[in-house]
């Protein structure tokens, strides 16, 4: 872009563009952690919503003077994403949304940079009888309704070449609900304050996650033992919840960020959107049961936003070491 226009918003494309791709090549090798059992992915369906942009001062013409001369057609978007897909060779959505992106720089000289996000539609196998207990279908599976896995790639045209300038991996609407063993309480009180202090109270959170690599490379898949799967993230996650008796969400999420970030030392760093929909109380106490009745929180609802980085890590580490010394 000119100097005059380098700072200037400006882009089109296409969303919920939606694409499936059958027996797409496994993932395996991932590296085992405590917290997760899962080890691979099968990919027979890879399945994705994808949002496309493309950029570059070329367009801004179409904008200005509804010149179309050098518009691809949103239509043409999708299509292309569409065919290529069948010629992509990798196995994570981290790559295929990169090959896609080089695919466009190839083929349209004039586009500048194109900026491709895609959330995964997943899918779950059923299971059927098979002698005297279960086992997965091969051949069935049912559309998920839990969390979705996302990813944001922006790939650049430079003169030498394309670039990653844009990269994170996510993973979206994980919801939580820990009965016990959460606590809220030594906030400021003043006269604006209504809400009672809680010695232990179910917890009930949405989380969305982005993680970055240090290397971009390492979300390709190409070397699985530094690939960081979304499940094995929403483990950690469901681990360090329950192990902790956690005073605020706040502490939840930074101690899950630090979870994740030592046992994947390649990530950079963890971003956090948070957002409490505990239930409110209609019944405290059940005659002859530890339970209560509750119903669903009316709004205003509390929100986090926080970042752990590999820095967090090594104050946390020293800030250990200085305890441990000290005892």
């Amino acid at each position: 872009m000119t100097a005059q226009n380098e700072n200037r918003t400006m882009y089109y494309g296409k969303g919920d563009v939606f694409v499936y791709r059958t027996f797409v090549q496994p993932l395996t090798g991932l590296r085992k952690i405590p917290e997760s059992s899962f080890t691979e992915r099968d990919n027979t369906i890879f399945g994705f919503n994808c949002q496309i942009s493309l950029k570059g001062e070329a367009f801004l013409s179409s904008f200005t003077e509804g010149d179309n001369s050098l518009v691809v057609a949103t239509d043409s978007m999708k299509n292309i994403i569409h065919r290529q897909a069948a010629n992509y060779q990798g196995n994570t959505a981290e790559g295929f949304l990169k090959f896609i992106c080089e695919v466009f720089l190839d083929k349209y000289s004039h586009i500048d940079a194109v900026e491709l996000t895609a959330t995964e539609v997943p899918f779950d196998h059923v299971l059927v009888p098979k002698g005297e207990g279960h086992e997965n279908s091969d051949v069935v599976y049912r559309c998920s309704r839990n969390e979705r896995a996302t990813t944001t790639i922006e790939v650049k045209r430079t003169p030498t070449g394309s670039k990653i300038v844009k990269h994170s991996s996510g993973i979206v609407d994980v919801h939580l609900i820990k009965v016990k063993g959460s606590s809220f309480y030594g906030f400021i009180q003043d006269e604006y304050t209504t809400l009672p202090e809680a010695q232990d109270r179910p917890l009930f959170i949405y989380l969305d996650f982005d993680w970055e690599y240090s290397r971009w490379e390492d979300g390709t898949g190409a070397d699985p033992e530094k690939y960081v799967a979304a499940e094995q993230i929403c483990d950690i996650a469901n681990t360090v919840f329950h192990e902790l008796n956690n005073r605020s969400i706040q502490q939840l999420i930074y101690h899950i960020g630090i979870r994740i970030l030592e046992r994947f030392p390649q990530l950079a760093n963890v971003q956090f959107k948070t957002n409490n929909r505990t239930w409110e109380t209609v019944v405290e106490t059940i005659p002859n049961s530890e339970g209560s009745v509750y119903q669903e929180p009316r709004p205003p609802y509390g929100f986090q936003g926080f970042v752990v980085t590999q820095e967090d890590v090594k104050q946390k580490k020293a800030a250990d070491s200085t305890v441990g010394a000290s005892r």
